[in-house]
């Protein structure tokens, strides 16, 4: 792979084992347009570039993702052309990660919220921090959970977990997101490199043929269920991003206020 053919991520190879790093950290990863239109193709870069067996992905700067940069959403408020672009990415995004064959594993250190919990809970691995949260708040910025948190949540802990998650938009310690099973394991933040390096390593030197066809046949019975949900999710999430309730929230957040919805 090609570091310079990224313009918000850093990519490193060493032993076979890449590392992809969001890198907008001035903005605790907060994914604008640059990061996004890479995200559209790293997962199919990251499948078939032949120096790379096993994936890790992190964020720079003591974030893993802040979900989407809030300058960059208002902008596209009322933007139909714009919204449709950007929710056909986001249907790549899902459709990428999923067939991804490689293993792939998110060290989270900090925040993962919307699109970035999404990004994490996509991977094979999820090692975090004790002091990360993970949540998909998108109903509290006016939206569907359309970039597939209404399809990951309810796979990992359940329906009744999912709905009382997703239909708050609060937000989950480490340690609780380890118990109850939507991430692998919540390590001390001294120790997070190297659990993560560890596995990334098993995976390489293990029997790579073996691991990538168990890794696709488990994904096969996603990629059913996310070609109904994500259809869904995503569609009505566009018109979510068109309601007035949308620009409130947007508006409240850049005050620092609460928003006050109006229902439409």
């Amino acid at each position: 792979m090609n570091p310079d053919d990224y313009g918000a991520l850093e990519v490193s190879t060493v032993d076979r084992i890449t590392t992809v790093a969001l890198n907008r950290p001035e903005a605790r990863n907060a994914i604008n347009s640059v990061l996004h239109d890479d995200l559209t193709r790293v997962f199919t870069d990251l499948d078939q570039d032949p120096d790379t067996d096993v994936a890790i992905l992190t964020g720079a700067g003591g974030s893993f993702c802040a979900g989407g940069d809030i300058p960059w959403l208002r902008s596209m408020a009322g933007n139909v052309a714009e919204v449709e672009r950007v929710i056909r990415a986001d249907r790549r995004i899902t459709e990428t990660a999923l067939t991804l064959e490689k293993p792939i594993l998110a060290k989270v250190d900090g925040p993962a919220v919307g699109l970035g919990c999404s990004l994490a809970l996509y991977c094979d691995f999820v090692y975090a921090s004790e002091r990360s949260v993970f949540g998909d708040p998108h109903v509290s910025v006016g939206l569907v959970a359309g970039d597939g948190g209404a399809l990951l949540w309810p796979q990992l802990v359940g329906y009744a977990r999912a709905r009382r998650y997703l239909l708050t938009g609060d937000l989950i310690k480490a340690p609780k997101a380890a118990e109850i099973g939507l991430i692998t394991e919540c390590v001390p933040g001294d120790d997070i490199d190297d659990t993560v390096q560890a596995m990334a390593e098993r995976m390489r030197d293990g029997a790579r043929m073996a691991i990538k066809f168990t890794k696709a046949s488990i994904n096969a019975g996603l990629r059913q269920v996310a070609n109904a949900v994500v259809d869904r999710a995503a569609s009505t999430e566009g018109l979510t991003m068109m309601t007035e309730d949308f620009v409130i929230a947007l508006e409240a957040f850049m005050a620092k206020e609460p928003p006050e919805f109006i229902g439409r």
